[in-house]
C-alpha cells in the first residue's frame, strides 16, 4: 500500500478534475544487461546493440473528475498496472505529463508494506506512520479498521500466518480508513470472498457519492459494472475505448470473445 500527496494542489472550485494524463507514455527496454545499463548511466550508448524497446503505454490521455469511479480493464499486458504505478507516484513515465489533486492511497501489490514478522496490529500502525498519521489518530480509527477488516483475534498475529484474503482485508480497511482522496486498487479485491467484495465496493460507491474519487483496475468486468461509472478499455499499450461502463465492456468482451458481463 502506497500513499503520497501531490505537490501542487489547486482550488477545487477551480480544478474539478482529480486525476489527469496527457499522452502518457512507458518504455522499456529489452534484452538489456546490466553491462549495457551501466554503460547507458555512464553515456555510453551503443546504438547497435540489438536492444528494442518495449512500450509499456502510447500516449495515453484521459481526465478523471472528483467523485468519479473510473474503472480500467484489458487482457494482460496490456499496461494497466503500468498506469496505475505511475498515478500512484511509484514509477515515472518516459512521455507524457500526469496530474493528481489531494492524497493518494493505493493497493498495488497485496502486503506491500506490511512486515510479515509484526502483527496485524503493528502493521496498521506502521501503516498510518508511512502515510502520516498519527498513532494517536490510527489507534483511535483502529475499532472501524478492525471491524471492516473483520478477521478477529488474528489481528493480534503475525502476518505471515494470514492468508492472502486475510490481508487483503486488512489492507483495504487500512486504506479506506485515511480517508484518501483518491483510491487507487489494482485486482486486490479479486482475493477477497464474495460478502467482503460487496462490502468493498459499496465502501467504493459511498466513497464515490461523497465526491471522493476510485480508480479500479479489475478483470472482473461484474465488479467494474457494479461500482463504476466510467471505464477505460487498454490494449497492448494504447486506449482503445473511453466511456459508458456497459458499451466499453461489451465491446472488451466482444473482441475478446467473452459472451457475458457476470465474470
Amino acid at each position: 500500500m502506497s500513499s503520497f500527496e501531490a505537490e501542487h494542489r489547486d482550488a477545487p472550485d477551480q480544478h474539478p478534475s482529480a486525476l489527469r494524463a496527457d499522452g502518457v507514455g512507458k518504455t522499456y527496454q529489452s534484452g538489456a544487461g546490466l553491462g549495457r545499463h551501466l554503460r547507458s548511466a555512464l553515456g555510453f550508448f551503443d546504438a547497435a546493440s540489438g536492444v528494442g524497446e518495449v512500450h509499456a503505454l502510447r500516449e495515453v490521455s484521459f481526465e478523471v473528475a472528483k467523485g468519479e469511479a473510473f474503472g480500467v480493464i484489458g487482457r494482460n499486458g496490456a499496461g494497466k498496472s503500468t498506469l496505475l504505478q505511475i498515478l500512484a507516484g511509484t514509477l515515472q513515465p518516459t512521455a507524457g505529463d500526469f496530474t493528481v489533486r489531494g492524497r493518494v492511497t493505493a493497493l498495488l501489490e497485496l502486503g506491500s508494506g506490511f512486515n510479515p514478522e509484526f502483527t496485524g496490529r503493528e502493521n496498521i500502525l506502521l501503516s498510518g506512520a508511512i502515510l502520516g498519521i498519527s498513532r494517536s489518530e490510527m489507534e483511535r480509527r483502529f475499532e472501524f479498521i478492525a471491524a471492516f477488516a473483520d478477521i478477529g483475534d488474528f489481528l493480534e498475529q503475525p502476518v505471515k500466518t494470514y492468508s492472502t484474503g486475510m490481508m487483503m482485508r486488512v489492507a483495504f480497511a487500512v486504506a479506506i480508513s485515511v480517508e484518501p482522496d483518491i483510491l487507487i486498487i489494482d485486482e486486490a479485491l479479486s482475493v477477497g470472498d464474495q460478502q467482503f467484495r460487496k462490502r468493498s465496493e459499496a465502501r467504493m460507491r459511498e466513497m464515490r457519492d461523497t465526491a471522493g474519487t476510485v480508480f479500479l483496475v479489475s478483470h472482473s468486468i461484474k465488479s467494474i459494472l457494479d461500482t463504476c461509472s466510467r471505464v477505460i478499455w487498454l490494449e497492448k499499450g494504447v486506449l482503445k475505448m473511453d466511456g459508458d461502463p456497459l458499451e466499453v465492456c461489451q465491446a472488451y468482451n466482444r473482441y475478446t470473445g467473452v459472451t457475458s458481463t457476470e465474470d
